[in-house]
């Protein structure tokens, strides 16, 4: 084990490594000591270590030069190309972390639509350099429990949910929009009823109703009720069945507006005075990383009126 150990072990240091190659680069002793900031005796004895430690001679002296031998000539060879690989990591390792001293982790709840993400990121980091942002699948379900549970640090989510340990701040207001195939019956309408939709195939993400959507503000009220065929747990996933003609839906109009606007469902006014939902996004009491982040989304969201503007 110990000799196995040993041969992973190099014998050279990068110093070795640097005076090998300054040595091939400049024509003489002097010359090759002066790009390395040491005088000629200290390069000298820099090579004669590197000959001891390797037990080899390395360069035969003649005319006070060095003349390479062959195991000279193979080693500088392959410190060029450690040192230039070398280089290139550390550059490309500072470029990676930059100026970022913090991570604040991010997730929006039930839906996975982040088209505005990328130009958010920009305007985090004019704001906030310090700071980076993780986009988090963790929390795509209950997103506030995983903040107080540490697995998320901000969640942007629907509705008022009041926690003792999370501070939430208002982002936008959006409305649900009854979605469905292009040739569907119900998609020339620009508003949906109940009555309309006693008995249309209907896809949900949860069958638990919940007092602001479409179940408690429409269904229940003009107890008219669709035909569940479906329950898929992925809103995304909805927008592609229903594309497909195999059902209709009732979705956040700001996490679909690509699928809408591209003709690939059609979209109408859910009830005839509309369900809007308010947005907020919650952190902890805390975190002041957080805080500074949901500030960000908060003047994100008025510039643009929701997260994709």
């Amino acid at each position: 084990m110990n000799g196995a150990h040993q041969s992973l072990t190099p014998l050279l240091e990068i110093a070795h490594l640097e005076a090998l190659v300054a040595i091939d680069q400049n024509r003489g002793l002097a010359e090759a000591a002066g790009t390395l900031n040491i005088t000629p005796s200290a390069l000298s004895h820099r090579v004669k270590e590197a000959e001891r430690r390797l037990g080899i001679p390395l360069f035969a002296r003649a005319h006070r030069r060095l003349e390479p031998t062959a195991a000279a000539a193979y080693l500088t060879t392959t410190a060029t190309r450690l040192l230039e690989e070398l280089t290139r990591a550390e550059a490309d390792s500072r470029r990676m972390t930059g100026s970022v001293q913090r991570i604040v982790r991010i997730a929006v709840d039930t839906y996975r639509s982040y088209r505005w993400l990328p130009d958010f990121v920009r305007f985090v980091r004019a704001e906030i350099p310090e700071i980076e942002l993780q986009v988090s699948s963790a929390g795509s379900e209950q997103a506030t429990a995983q903040v107080e549970a540490n697995t998320v640090d901000v969640a942007i989510a629907p509705g008022d949910r009041p926690s003792i340990r999370l501070e939430d701040r208002f982002l936008f207001r959006d409305e649900l929009v009854f979605i469905s195939h292009p040739d569907h019956p119900l998609a020339s309408r620009d508003v949906v009823t109940g009555s309309d939709i006693e008995g249309v195939e209907f896809i949900t993400y949860t069958r638990t109703p919940e007092p602001d959507r479409e179940f408690a503000r429409l269904f229940r009220p003009s107890n008219h009720y669709p035909a569940w065929i479906e329950t898929v747990e992925l809103p995304e996933a909805i927008v592609e069945m229903v594309a497909a003609g195999l059902g209709t839906s009732v979705l956040a109009r700001w996490a679909i507006e690509d699928a809408i606007t591209s003709g690939r469902v059609a979209a109408g006014k859910v009830g005839a005075d509309g369900i809007t939902i308010p947005w907020h996004a919650f952190h902890r009491r805390d975190d002041d990383d957080a805080r500074a982040v949901v500030g960000q989304l908060v003047e994100w969201c008025a510039r643009h009126g929701s997260l994709t503007g």
